[in-house]
């Protein structure tokens, strides 16, 4: 089986944070917003089959370095204590890179979308990033759920019928098999 290249987006976690509309609104709880940034890029990632690293400073948290790996294709970073996400995402970005993958790094932050450039990965600021995931939760809802207006014009005969008919007919279709 032919294995698909996957592109690897890192993504600056509080940059984001501070841009999406829907996130500043949980700002109040960082670990809330985190995790609705987390959540929202799982169901990002799976869909356009991208591998995404998400870093945050771990100023703002009570731990100290981590990394979870979320699934195989999401991983959470936070920092040590004197290393800020910009620095890990150039280190990262730089080293993916020299590996042939291609790397998009979303964040807004002007000075560290022209380093991560000189490192030869893409740049996408926070809210295209917003753009494309609620793009992506759209074409996830129009393919993937139903849609009311497409059974107008049906007529199944489940829909018209009460349970006890429905029993008995039931029944007469696994008698004659």
């Amino acid at each position: 089986m032919k294995r698909v290249k996957r592109e690897h987006f890192i993504i600056d976690g509080y940059n984001v944070v501070n841009a999406w509309p829907e996130l500043i609104a949980l700002r109040d709880s960082l670990e809330h917003a985190r995790d609705r940034l987390v959540s929202d890029l799982i169901e990002y990632g799976e869909f356009q089959h991208y591998d995404i690293t998400i870093v945050f400073d771990a100023l703002f948290t009570a731990q100290g370095s981590s990394y979870e790996k979320i699934n195989e294709h999401l991983d959470v970073i936070y920092t040590d204590a004197g290393e800020t996400a910009d620095s890990y995402i150039e280190k990262l970005a730089y080293h993916l890179v020299r590996e042939g993958k291609e790397v998009h790094v979303v964040t807004s932050d002007g000075i560290e979308q022209s380093v991560i450039l000189g490192a030869g990965a893409y740049r996408m600021p926070s809210l295209e990033m917003r753009n494309a995931v609620l793009a992506a939760k759209k074409k996830i809802r129009d393919e993937y759920t139903e849609n009311p207006l497409s059974m107008a014009g049906r007529r199944e005969l489940s829909g018209r019928i009460d349970d006890e008919t429905a029993r008995k007919l039931d029944q007469i279709r696994k008698n004659r098999n």
